[in-house]
Parts: C-alpha cells; sequence; structure tokens
C-alpha cells in the first residue's frame, strides 16, 4: 500500500456532538443502523479485558498515545487479573465491562486484547442501557463476538481495529505501518470518514456496491452460527481475516458461509490477511485461498476484493462495522469508502 496515499485519502468528517446517538432508519429492520456519537478531546475511553489477560504494564503505550490524543482513561478492575488464559474469571469480566457499558461517563471501550473468552459472558450482558446511550465498542479477533451481537441484536455501530496489545512500545521506533493503522483508531472514534485505496489483485471480482460493512475474524462468525450472535449479511458488505488455519480448514469454513446463505445476498466481500498454515508433505489442499474463495461466490455478481490491509498483521487498518460503505473494485483501481 502506498502509505502517503492512504494518509492523505482520509476525509474530516464533521461530527455532531448533540445528545444523543445518530440513529437512521430503513424500512428492513435488519439495515437499521445507530452510530454513538464521536468522541472529542476530554472524552474518557474505557479499557477492559472480556477475553485473555493482559498487565497493566502491557497497556501503558496505549494509554500514552490516547492520552496524547486528549482522552481521558478509565481502567477496568480486570486489567492486571489472570484466570488462566482469560482476565480474571467469567464473572469478573462480566462485571467488568457491564459496568463500563452502564457508565454515562465512558464514551468508548477499548477491549485490551483478543485471545478468547467474549462468548462464555455475551448472553448475560445487558445491553439495554447501552441500546439507548450507546458508546464505541473497539477490538477485533474475539471481540468478532461483539461486533456480530452487536449488528444482528441492535443495529449498533462498532470499531474492528488493533487493541492496546498492538501499541509500540517506542512510537519514534515504530514502523510506518504500525503507526498508520493506531491512528486510524484516532480518526474513527473522532469522526472521520476513511477512503482506503487497495493495491488490485488480479483475481478480484470487478464491480462497485454500497452496503453497511460488517465481518470480523472468519473462525469466529463460524463458531456463532445458529446462535443470538448470529451475523446478518444480507445486503452486506462482508469483510473476514484470520490466522494459522489450514486451508482445508479455512475451505470448510467457507462452505459453512455459504450453506449457511451468508453469501448468497451480499453485496460485496472483501478478504483480508490470512496467515496460513503450511500443508504436512504429502497432505497439500491443492488450492490456494483465492480459488477457495471464488469457487464458492462465482455463481454471484457481487465484487470481491482481495488483500485488504485488516487482520492478524500488521497492516491492520481500522474499520467501522454498522456503517454504510461504497466498495468499488476495478482493475486498475479498487476503494473501500466510508459514506455515512
Amino acid at each position: 500500500m502506498n502509505r502517503k496515499k492512504f494518509l492523505s485519502s482520509f476525509v474530516p468528517l464533521v461530527a455532531s456532538f448533540a445528545e444523543g446517538s445518530t440513529i437512521n432508519t430503513t424500512e428492513d429492520p435488519n439495515d437499521r443502523n445507530i452510530i454513538p456519537l464521536y468522541l472529542k478531546k476530554g472524552d474518557t475511553i474505557g479499557i477492559t479485558c472480556p477475553a485473555g489477560y493482559i498487565t497493566a504494564e502491557e497497556i501503558l503505550p496505549a494509554i500514552i498515545k490516547l492520552k496524547e490524543w486528549g482522552f481521558e482513561i478509565s481502567i477496568g478492575n480486570t486489567v492486571g487479573k489472570k484466570d488462566f488464559t482469560f482476565g480474571g474469571t467469567d464473572e469478573e469480566r462480566l462485571n467488568d465491562f457491564q459496568q463500563m457499558l452502564d457508565d454515562k461517563k465512558i464514551k468508548a471501550i477499548l477491549c485490551a486484547r483478543g485471545g478468547y473468552g467474549v462468548v462464555r459472558i455475551i448472553d448475560k450482558i445487558d445491553f439495554k442501557q447501552f441500546a439507548v446511550h450507546s458508546k464505541w465498542i473497539i477490538g477485533f479477533s474475539d471481540i468478532t463476538i461483539i461486533h456480530s451481537h452487536l449488528n444482528r441484536n441492535y443495529g449498533i455501530a462498532s470499531i474492528h481495529s488493533k487493541m492496546c496489545n498492538s501499541f509500540p512500545d517506542d512510537w519514534s521506533k515504530a514502523e510506518p505501518a504500525q503507526k498508520e493503522t493506531i491512528e486510524s483508531i484516532q480518526k474513527c472514534l473522532t469522526g472521520e470518514k476513511l477512503n482506503y485505496p487497495i493495491i488490485p489483485n488480479q483475481k478480484n471480482k470487478t464491480g462497485s456496491a454500497t452496503g453497511i460493512l460488517v465481518g470480523g475474524n472468519l473462525k469466529t462468525i463460524e463458531s456463532l452460527a445458529g446462535s443470538k450472535s448470529d451475523l446478518i449479511t444480507t445486503n452486506k458488505i462482508l469483510f473476514v481475516e484470520d490466522t494459522g488455519e489450514y486451508l482445508y480448514s479455512i475451505d470448510r469454513m467457507f462452505w459453512n458461509l455459504k450453506r449457511s446463505g451468508k453469501l448468497s445476498n451480499l453485496v460485496g466481500l472483501i478478504i483480508g490477511g490470512f496467515k496460513i498454515k503450511k500443508d504436512d508433505a504429502g497432505e497439500e489442499f491443492g488450492k490456494t485461498l483465492e480459488e477457495i474463495v471464488l469457487e464458492k461466490v462465482n455463481e454471484f455478481n457481487y465484487p470481491v476484493c482481495f488483500d485488504f490491509p485488516v487482520g492478524h498483521q500488521k497492516n491492520n487498518f481500522a474499520l467501522k462495522c454498522g456503517i454504510k460503505h461504497t466498495l468499488n473494485i476495478a482493475t486498475t483501481e479498487c476503494s473501500l469508502t466510508e459514506i455515512q
């Protein structure tokens, strides 16, 4: 990606800070979307661990940068707690997340890291007050469960992005891609409309589409099938990414998307970063990632984009789930543009 071109493509959004959230309604309830208020200097961001554990020391780089952006920080009780792989017991993680949801002073919740654990508490979280006074929830990987749950049940927008464990210890020594991706979180929180130019892949399916953006970690989306958090993809632009999976497993997950109808009524598909495990000798799967995807979607007419900069990688830019975007895929240039 041309980083200078990428940075120059951010277009400021004049955000409204009136009381309440921005609500857009349509005749189709699946297309409803509620946009939390964008943040201004002095607003408070809460940091909590609804999934894996992290130490107080490890979140310091994130705190420093968030304060540089002008935000106040509220550190949750789960930061520094450890219950095996989790950031505290199920009850501790639930109570900490619930407290931040209900605290009106907290305007956004940054999940400290992913890992595993959200599915163990998602059905006990009370979103009633949050549905009235929504706020930005930020994270990716296991946090895909929250993004999907909000999409299905409330139509509330959220931010798919890096978390505290991805902030560099020394900003002056960080690689440009690491800095840019973290700065994209600030742009999301403060209400800038984002335009992402993408290097074309010869395997892309060309076309243009407009719809609400949804998605996240593919394995997590697959695991939610049939549940109260199952992702609704009708008339949506879907993005997926994953890490540490064999090609046969990725093929199986895309068959799940197809057989469950999640690929049938999309308006666009975005394939992010996939860190693929090498096949064992003599057990080669025989298809590339692109071939796996195109096999499932060739009968459909919507655009498909490969190599989008999102996922378990340094090149992981923030995306606003639940917000309308336009996906343009041509042979010479491609882009995803926020339009709402």
